[in-house]
């Protein structure tokens, strides 16, 4: 399927242009998804929500921009919008925790327990800790180092994902790379 395929004239073509669409691109939406979440039973549900976003926006895509931008950019927001939601799922356990007789204190600052599976069995420890500093970064910084550290993007594709500027994103992952360095000082001192 190209990457810029007009839209599909009619219910057979719209399934057959989702079949190859998912067939090319649903490992890489399910990687972007984890890079970020960093737990594979969210990444799962998220690519299986963004297959059905495209499932049912095929028919309308104009092709004003590349396929895989248009994914991207959807796998992005539901896997951000996910993030959000265990984010104030958190602030609310950790609010509700303070009026309780129980000690909940830490339940908010658990970090994540996450090694990507591409990474070899002698660098997860490494791993564990740059995943964990990344899940600390503010939201626009983290999409952005994911997208040019881990899925390798070149800073035009990740502008036109997030809808920024190319300097916006090299200041995005300047920031992101001071921030990580500052957060992982301790681990690599260490190590």
């Amino acid at each position: 399927m190209s990457n810029a395929k007009a839209q599909p004239a009619n219910t057979e073509e719209t399934m057959i242009s989702f079949q190859a669409c998912f067939n090319t691109h649903k490992d890489r939406v399910f990687n972007t998804a984890l890079s970020l979440l960093q737990n594979w039973e969210e990444a799962e549900e998220v690519t299986q929500d963004v297959f059905v976003a495209v499932y049912e926006a095929l028919p309308s895509f104009r092709g004003q921009s590349m396929l895989s931008t248009w994914l991207y950019r959807i796998t992005m927001n539901k896997a951000l919008d996910r993030l959000k939601a265990r984010k104030a799922k958190k602030r609310s356990g950790f609010i509700i925790s303070l009026w309780s007789q129980k000690d909940h204190r830490e339940q908010h600052l658990d970090l994540p327990d996450f090694i990507h599976p591409g990474v070899i069995l002698e660098k997860q420890e490494s791993s564990k800790a740059l995943f964990q500093a990344i899940a600390q970064l503010p939201e626009n910084q983290q999409s952005a180092f994911v997208l040019a550290k881990i899925e390798q993007l070149s800073y035009a594709e990740i502008a036109n994902i997030l809808d920024l500027s190319i300097p916006a994103v090299e200041s995005l992952l300047v920031r992101a790379k001071q921030k990580l360095r500052g957060l992982l000082k301790d681990f690599y001192d260490n190590h």
